[in-house]
């Protein structure tokens, strides 16, 4: 039997979203929908408030990406170990895979280099990368992937 966990109080009616300390430029949520609370993660940059074991995002832009990838790659793999066995997770990049293809980073390492350690993530680790073609689409893309976490989640524990 799955263990139910205790469901935060939210009186607002609005997503509880919690951004990592370590989070140096934070998405900035609309606060009609969201209410942000800054929060020490021990795995990704964002997650929901009551569900920290069962959700989270990695938040990368494309140049961070690309270094975590290669040059942090032993910390960037033992965070996705972390966030493999999480119920919901993704990475969001703030880039697209024709800025990669294209090679629009100042990282020397091949693009193909770039595309094979994301299909490691992706099948190794079992974590999706979602490519977003800018930060306020991926600012968007993180909060869609929260409210739907949040709803099923919820729908679980009733």
């Amino acid at each position: 039997m799955r263990k139910r966990l205790k469901m935060p109080v939210n009186r607002s009616n609005r997503l509880s979203i919690l951004v990592d300390t370590r989070e140096q430029h934070p998405f900035e949520f609309d606060p009609a929908r969201v209410e942000s609370i800054r929060l020490g993660l021990d795995a990704g940059d964002y997650s929901l408030a009551g569900f920290e074991p069962l959700v989270s995002v990695e938040r990368k832009s494309l140049e961070d990406y690309v270094s975590s990838l290669i040059r942090s790659q032993q910390r960037f793999l033992r965070e996705m170990k972390k966030l493999s066995v999480m119920q919901h997770k993704c990475v969001v990049v703030e880039g697209d895979l024709v800025d990669i293809q294209q090679h629009r980073y100042h990282s020397g390492v091949h693009p193909s280099a770039v595309i094979g350690a994301t299909m490691m993530l992706i099948v190794d680790f079992g974590v999706p990368v979602l490519f977003c073609s800018n930060r306020q689409l991926a600012c968007a893309v993180t909060e869609s992937f929260l409210a739907r976490s949040w709803k099923q989640l919820t729908k679980e524990n009733v």
